[in-house]
């Protein structure tokens, strides 16, 4: 006979993570199914092991910019001592803290492959081939995420690339390394592997700029940024053929333009796709492989009964691990029967890229607001030219934007580029969400000396 509890999740990240606790915290049974590490792509191979091999290079290049600080820096950044780092940030693969804080929550884990073999029916098959069927009386939970795509060019598989996992887990840095892809784990890894002690790296991306779905100045300021610091950079040109030298010989990554270049290793970061593939979606109407289309509620309006939701990544709507949280929360107050509904995933997703100068950004960029037919201003201002910027040390550059309808008087998009600015982006973040106007912005005063004051350069330029 099938076990029933109140709601099964399939997929122990983030956004499963986050709906199985509010849903236990509202008094439901949960039971979680996962066939890796509980804590997901983000804790082990994603966000934290990735921004901790990023920080020793942000550090030492904070000291340099800062008279005094640059002076006491000396010698080279010490790979083995930031990998072990990463080793402790991800706990050693191991997901024994996660594990505890389900249990902490009276959240049932299911070690296997979750799968859908009906309605409201989840099958699970363990590693020893055992299986195990689960039912449940409210809702199933689809949080499995997406994978690493490997474009089908002719002899790049066969040429053993590295993706995500292998480069954020590696024990030792290749001397040359090539990157498939401009996006942001692309030319987060580019930047971080060589500040850590690559001696060559080159990133290859086919589009026109780097970071081609962000504003163009921000991805023409890191392309500088990059080539100051000897990261050699193509943009606009395809890779058509790829291969290995041997058995353990370098890569070459051949152009559509006849350029050739080597590296020991390549990263491919061109990409990634739902692991909807092997879930049963075909056991309810849906096609595998393709991401799960969802109603403002994360509901899958192709099944009927509204018993199946699907967050995070796997929905395709904002394929980011804050969003997947987020994702999570709305899903679990819809199923405790709260009225609430997914309102950031549509024009206020945040995101910021981690490199230096970092890009970060939330709500549409001139082109996308333009396209949803709005009718938009664009002002923008130096962030380095505040005296918050000053104060942090010599060569603060960057721009900060805010995309503004004219017609609501409200910011629909902002843009921040420069060292460190991650957290200044929320109050971006908070303007749009909140529709808040620009004539009511005016009055929200930053501190001084700090770099929030580009809000009033920003709002200055638009005339007020």
């Amino acid at each position: 006979m099938a076990e029933t509890t109140d709601v099964v999740v399939i997929g122990a990240g983030p956004a499963g993570e986050h709906a199985a606790a509010r849903l236990a915290d509202g008094g439901l049974g949960v039971a979680v199914v996962e066939r890796e590490l509980v804590g997901g792509e983000c804790s082990y191979w994603g966000c934290i092991p990735s921004k901790t091999l990023i920080r020793p290079g942000d550090v030492l290049a904070a000291a340099r910019r800062a008279p005094g600080a640059a002076e006491a820096v000396t010698g080279r950044l010490a790979p083995a001592a930031a990998f072990a780092q990463r080793d402790y940030m991800t706990s050693n693969w191991r997901d024994d803290g996660h594990v505890s804080w389900l249990a902490g929550k009276g959240i049932e884990l299911v070690r296997g492959t979750g799968r859908l073999a009906g309605e409201k029916v989840v099958e699970v098959e363990a590693a020893d081939g055992t299986t195990r069927q689960l039912t449940a009386a409210r809702a199933v939970v689809l949080a499995t995420g997406t994978g690493p795509l490997i474009p089908p060019i002719p002899g790049l598989r066969e040429a053993g690339p590295w993706d995500n996992r292998t480069i954020t887990s590696a024990k030792e840095l290749p001397r040359r390394l090539l990157v498939l892809g401009g996006g942001a784990i692309g030319v987060e890894m580019a930047q971080a592997y060589k500040r850590l002690g690559c001696e060559d790296v080159v990133v290859l991306e086919g589009a026109e700029r780097l970071l081609a779905r962000e504003e163009p100045f921000a991805g023409e300021e890191l392309r500088d940024a990059f080539e100051a610091e000897g990261i050699t950079v193509v943009t606009g040109v395809r890779v058509t053929a790829a291969r290995r030298v041997g058995l353990d010989g370098p890569v070459v990554a051949q152009l559509a333009d006849g350029r050739e270049f080597a590296g020991d290793e390549i990263l491919v970061a061109v990409g990634r796709r739902p692991a909807t593939a092997d879930i049963g979606l075909e056991q309810v109407g849906l096609e595998p492989g393709r991401a799960v289309t969802v109603d403002g509620r994360l509901r899958a309006p192709g099944v009927r009964g509204g018993w199946l939701y699907a967050i995070g990544d796997c929905n395709g709507l904002a394929p980011f691990t804050h969003m997947g949280k987020y994702h999570g929360r709305v899903a679990a107050s819809t199923i405790l029967g709260q009225e609430t509904g997914d309102m950031a995933s549509d024009g206020i997703v945040p995101r910021v890229t981690f490199t230096d100068p970092q890009v970060c950004a939330v709500g549409r960029t001139v082109v996308q607001a333009r396209a949803a037919g709005l009718n938009v201003t664009a002002v923008s201002t130096p962030t380095g030219e505040v005296p918050g910027a000053y104060t942090q040390g010599n060569g603060i550059r960057g721009t900060s934007q805010l995309v503004i309808d004219d017609d609501r008087r409200v910011v629909t998009g902002a843009t921040f580029t420069g060292p460190g600015l991650q957290e200044l982006l929320h109050s971006a973040t908070v303007a749009i969400c909140g529709g808040v106007t620009v004539d009511r912005l005016w009055h929200a005063v930053p501190s001084f000396p700090t770099v929030s004051e580009v809000w009033l350069h920003l709002l200055e330029a638009y005339g007020l």
